[in-house]
């Protein structure tokens, strides 16, 4: 329950952490299936937070896709709340670059490598950054 009252955490996350607490693995289990049953511990809860949350820093779909798979999401939820053909990605992206460059087109061809692998590591999609790119030719 400690580790709930601060955050949000996906299973995987609680039986690691009580295993590094030293519980036995039937244990750890069992206290989770205990507050998923309450729903207390939820991985669809955790989805939605993380992902409002990364969205909220600038992240595209591709990075926060890979960070919910390395925290143990499934990936029909991953699906279920995350559509990198969304439209708000498209807004997201336009902003996020224009944070780090301002509104000014890319000058030339290294300056529009650099923006695209500034959004690639963001996590935006080849076909978001070619789509933002161009409206600046």
């Amino acid at each position: 329950m400690d580790l709930l009252a601060r955050r949000e955490h996906t299973r995987q996350e609680l039986l690691t952490k009580l295993a590094a607490r030293d519980f036995p693995d039937d244990v750890a289990e069992a206290v989770v299936d205990r507050l998923t049953e309450e729903n207390l511990q939820s991985d669809a809860r955790f989805t939605e937070a993380f992902i409002t949350m990364r969205r909220k820093k600038g992240q595209g779909p591709i990075r926060i896709q890979n960070d919910l798979q390395q925290r143990g999401i499934s990936q029909a939820l991953q699906d279920q709340y995350l559509d990198p053909r969304d439209d708000l990605w498209r807004d997201m992206i336009k902003q996020v670059r224009q944070k780090k460059f301002g509104d000014s087109p890319p000058k030339n061809y290294q300056q529009r490598a650099k923006q695209a692998r500034f959004l690639q590591y963001r996590g935006f999609t080849s076909e978001q950054i070619r789509q933002e790119l161009r409206e600046y030719e």
